[in-house]
């Protein structure tokens, strides 16, 4: 993403997994990890919505972590439909952001791998979500997968952005999935999946989500 963008191989479940990290120069707050879309689909921690997320979470003093799900670029393995992806996912946090300050974010099929990441966090003993400061999903496959409901307690933690305009996940279906929970929606007027042509206004709405709360 830039010249200090660090590239390295961690430790997977199925082989290695392939990491880019940046670092804020100054005022480390946390480390925000993001999940990149469908690895069948030509998903890649090189996405340039994931790249959006990375230089909003830079902006606001986060550390930006994102990899290369397993079969993807340099990391081993192969596709695992979800599952697979998650074990990926808990494996670079539990190697790059074991504690500390947490944000997570997701585009598309790695917002579904996301809101997995989330559900088995709280089964392990963090349903309160006290450990997760933010979340950020855009464009979540809801019509492709079957996405487990955010924890009310992080309710407020985290938004969710979809474009008017996506017809690779429609509008309606996020709606759907996200009325039973009173989650709201950002909507993004007449921009598709891949918000072409809106990245800077994505990156604004993410950096705004991620900075401090204002003092009253």
């Amino acid at each position: 993403m830039n010249v200090n963008t660090e590239r390295f191989l961690i430790e997977g479940p199925a082989g290695p997994l392939e990491v880019a990290r940046d670092t804020p120069p100054t005022g480390h707050v946390g480390t925000l990890l993001i999940a990149h879309p469908h690895p069948l689909f030509q998903g890649t921690m090189d996405n340039k919505v994931v790249q959006t997320l990375a230089r909003a979470a830079l902006q606001k003093g986060w550390t930006a972590v994102r990899f290369n799900f397993r079969g993807v670029g340099k990391s081993g393995g192969a596709y695992g439909g979800g599952e697979g992806e998650l074990d990926d996912w808990l494996a670079v946090k539990g190697q790059l952001a074991p504690t500390g300050a947490l944000a997570i974010a997701g585009f598309s099929f790695g917002a579904f791998v996301t809101c997995r990441a989330l559900a088995a966090l709280a089964t392990e003993g963090s349903s309160s979500g006290q450990d997760i400061q933010h979340a950020v999903l855009v464009g979540t496959a809801v019509s492709r997968f079957e996405v487990p409901a955010i924890p009310p307690a992080l309710h407020e933690r985290t938004l969710v952005i979809h474009g008017e305009a996506d017809d690779t996940v429609l509008l309606a279906d996020v709606l759907s999935w996200a009325r039973p929970q009173y989650l709201p929606v950002s909507v993004v007027p007449d921009v598709g999946h891949f918000f072409h042509g809106q990245l800077p206004l994505l990156k604004y709405m993410v950096a705004r989500h991620l900075s401090p709360p204002q003092a009253a």
